[in-house]
């Protein structure tokens, strides 16, 4: 499903409202204490369901990636472009893109850049950058 075509639900709403504000929020287990990321109502570590928002400071590190050679949604960008796993320094891996010129390798430090891929008409999403190679 292209990203244009979701729509937030209640668990959804303050991620996508953080991206909104350029920030990445993800959700911590009140029970566990654990990091949670995709948003969801319990915790998948320990079933708990007290689960609070927080404010990211986006760092992480290249788990893996591809070169995608074609588009699979106009929101995508044009391609070549690079999708990566990203281990986010709270202990979550997400996949997201990895904007920018520099070449991509496992290992590297990324941070956190909120990117409209398909321009200014396309939804804004979380996007990462090199920022440290290996």
């Amino acid at each position: 499903m292209p990203v244009e075509d979701l729509v937030p639900d209640a668990e959804t709403q303050p991620f996508w409202d953080g991206v909104a504000a350029g920030e990445l929020r993800l959700q911590r287990c009140g029970e566990c204490d654990r990091a949670v990321f995709y948003p969801r109502a319990l915790c998948p570590h320990c079933f708990g369901d007290r689960l609070d928002w927080f404010t990211s400071p986006g760092k992480g590190t290249v788990y893996a990636y591809t070169v995608a050679r074609r588009a699979f949604s106009p929101s995508a960008g044009t391609p070549p472009y690079t999708v990566a796993l990203i281990d986010l320094d709270e202990g979550v891996r997400m996949l997201s893109r990895i904007v920018g010129d520099s070449p991509v390798r496992i290992g590297d430090r990324v941070e956190l850049e909120i990117t409209r891929l398909g321009g200014e008409d396309s939804p804004a999403l979380p996007c990462f950058r090199v920022r440290e190679s290996v």
